[in-house]
């Protein structure tokens, strides 16, 4: 089967550029982190439910991209588009953080110049494959499956949710496929209110408990998305990107709610965030139309630019969080010129990334994949 035949449809260039303003708060979240003294006074507070708005928008953006293709499309023939798309910045982001790892010098990282050149290979050859380091191979100490590139812990699960897709799940009817959907939602409702921790974090330790978790975070937003992408019918929606930005924004910004007395009402914020407002942000931002060309520029390049800008960005965040680390008690205000300095960096590699690697390799694999 050439899947090159199936053509492409064209983009929800409103969505693309939504997945660029969570990426970028993404990497505000990563830099205000170390600065924290507890989860519980992040400046970016929610900065890590972007992964379950990427995955609702993953779901969403699938539905409508190859739904109605599968008179002529393969189970290998849809796994290697979507190995062409995520792929190729899956290995630059374990490469670079090799590359990187011995160099983010920090007491908060003892193991790391102790740690043999084979073995750091052996640990970048598995992560090129996105399949979990155990526990045995956690070379930096933070008991993550990638230690060389910590985001790399959601692709394992994206992947996971492109595969059950593929084999069967994209089959269901609606009304089963909605059937589905409610009960990822009330597993997800009840995990995000008695979690001891109060959210949704996790998914990033190869355990038991963290993939329960990373499981529960994929399922419910990936097929909330291939529903919606199904039943929902568009209207025009005036100013969709910027009411859509602003309402991102507002969720991922959101202060910690019922500090640490009421660890519940957090949970509670945060399942219905992911179960009614990201679905309502996804439905506007589907909903509205471009509105000039500067608008259509500032979603292109936003949409081009997120996804390796997730990819890359924590090779240069844990040079600033080794930083951090080593000037104790360092403040926000203190710090600003070195995150700014960081997120800046972010977004230079993260371009160079894109138009020096990830297109042309994109290219070339669609070539040999045919």
């Amino acid at each position: 089967m050439n899947n090159n035949k199936l053509g492409t449809k064209p983009h929800y260039q409103l969505l693309d550029g939504l997945r660029g303003v969570a990426a970028i708060i993404v990497v505000f979240f990563h830099l205000t982190e170390p600065l924290a003294s507890s989860h519980l006074d992040n400046v970016v507070n929610h900065g890590y439910l972007a992964v379950d708005f990427f995955f609702l928008l993953s779901g969403f953006v699938i539905g409508y991209a190859y739904d109605d293709r599968w008179d002529k499309l393969t189970i290998g023939g849809f796994l290697r588009r979507r190995f062409e798309r995520l792929q190729p910045l899956v290995v630059l982001g374990m490469t670079l953080g090799a590359i990187g790892f011995y160099f983010t010098d920090s007491t908060i990282w003892p193991l790391i110049h102790t740690v043999p050149v084979w073995k750091l290979i052996v640990v970048m050859l598995i992560g090129y494959t996105i399949l979990p380091v155990p526990l045995s191979m956690d070379i930096r100490g933070w008991q993550e499956m990638h230690p060389l590139n910590s985001v790399g812990w959601s692709l394992f699960f994206e992947y996971i949710a492109n595969i059950l897709y593929a084999l069967g799940l994209r089959k269901l009817s609606n009304k089963a496929l909605a059937c589905f959907v409610v009960l990822a939602g009330a597993v997800l409702l009840h995990f995000a209110v008695t979690n001891p921790n109060g959210d949704v974090t996790g998914g990033w330790t190869l355990n038991a408990e963290h993939m329960r978790i990373g499981i529960i975070r994929t399922i419910f937003p990936f097929f909330a998305g291939l529903l919606l992408s199904r039943v929902s019918r568009p209207t025009y929606i005036k100013n969709a990107f910027v009411w859509c930005s602003l309402l991102v924004a507002a969720v991922l910004l959101m202060p910690r709610i019922g500090g640490a007395t009421h660890l519940w009402m957090n949970g509670l914020y945060e399942a219905f965030c992911i179960i009614i407002v990201f679905p309502l942000i996804v439905y506007i931002g589907a909903s509205g139309v471009v509105r000039s060309q500067t608008e259509a520029k500032i979603c292109q390049f936003l949409g081009n630019l997120s996804y390796p800008l997730y990819m890359t960005h924590y090779v240069l965040v844990y040079f600033y969080v080794a930083w951090v680390s080593n000037h104790k008690g360092i403040t926000l205000g203190q710090a600003w010129p070195y995150a700014l300095l960081t997120f800046s960096g972010a977004i230079v590699l993260a371009y160079v990334s894109l138009r020096w690697y990830d297109e042309p390799i994109r290219a070339w694999l669609r070539k040999k994949l045919k």
